[in-house]
């Protein structure tokens, strides 16, 4: 046991901190080569700095604990580099939503305080039969969290044999931004006569959701510049008078699996009282 660091000297040798070095014990990824029973306090090894700063390297690219697990459990060379090569596209992907993000700013600053242009107009919704699933989700989150509902909607369609009958919505039933988590509800259409053989497995049910009169624009373009259609559907309403009776709720009117992200459409609505 001559060889063994106390966890101060290991974070300084491996540039991680203390706290850190803890999380990752926890976390089943970096164990201390030996733990003190009567304090407590954790030792390592130098040959466990290799480790330490693959992790290091792995968390400053953004690779998820789980996913940084697997790469380090891995005694193939060619499965490691399989794993570490869909995180780089996974990182290429990201960049280049960064960089549309950035051009889409540049452009909502070049117009000053004019907001972009929108159409919007008053239209009556029927009332929607749907299969729909709720989840509490974090703006960090809220991707994962819409595909995996959406996945849970459409297994349960499938398993019930019910084909779609309309496009599929969200209701965002909390505003989620940065410091605000928040229900959204995913839903999809089905049947009217379908009712019950939808629900389940899981939280996903078959109810109505309630019809009416909407104010309503249509997006083009990528989800995350949607904003912009918010400000002036809701200062629309404003300016006209009306009140907004419900939560909003987003359209999706194709598919982004099909189209390019500057080719998606979303309609968004905000159910009023239109008198």
């Amino acid at each position: 046991m001559d060889d063994l660091i106390p966890i101060g000297h290991f974070a300084r040798m491996s540039r991680l901190s203390i706290k850190a070095l803890r999380h990752y014990d926890d976390q089943r990824l970096l164990a201390p080569a030996w733990v003190d029973p009567s304090s407590g306090y954790r030792y390592y090894r130098p040959a466990q700095a290799n480790r330490a700063e693959a992790i290091r390297i792995l968390r400053l690219v953004d690779m998820p604990v789980d996913e940084i697990r697997d790469v380090l459990a891995e005694d193939d060379p060619a499965v490691t580099a399989g794993r570490l090569e869909l995180h780089r596209q996974r990182l290429q992907e990201r960049l280049a939503d960064h960089e549309r993000m950035l051009r889409f700013l540049e452009r909502l600053i070049e117009r000053g305080g004019t907001i972009m242009p929108y159409d919007v107009t008053i239209k009556d919704i029927p009332t929607h039969a749907v299969a729909s699933v709720t989840v509490h989700t974090s703006l960090a989150t809220i991707g994962d969290a819409i595909a995996k509902g959406f996945g849970a909607v459409v297994g349960a369609i499938s398993a019930a044999r019910v084909a779609p009958a309309g496009a599929p919505f969200i209701v965002y039933h909390q505003v989620i931004d940065e410091d605000t988590d928040g229900n959204i509800e995913i839903c999809v259409p089905v049947p009217a006569s379908t009712g019950e053989r939808v629900g389940g497995p899981g939280d996903v049910v078959w109810k109505q959701v309630p019809g009416g009169p909407v104010a309503a624009t249509t997006h083009r373009g990528p989800y995350a510049e949607i904003g912009p259609a918010y400000h002036t559907v809701t200062g629309w309403i404003h300016d006209h008078g009306h009140t907004i009776t419900a939560p909003p709720r987003e359209v999706y009117l194709n598919d982004p699996q099909l189209v390019a992200p500057e080719d998606l459409l979303t309609e968004v609505q905000f159910p009023i009282d239109a008198s």
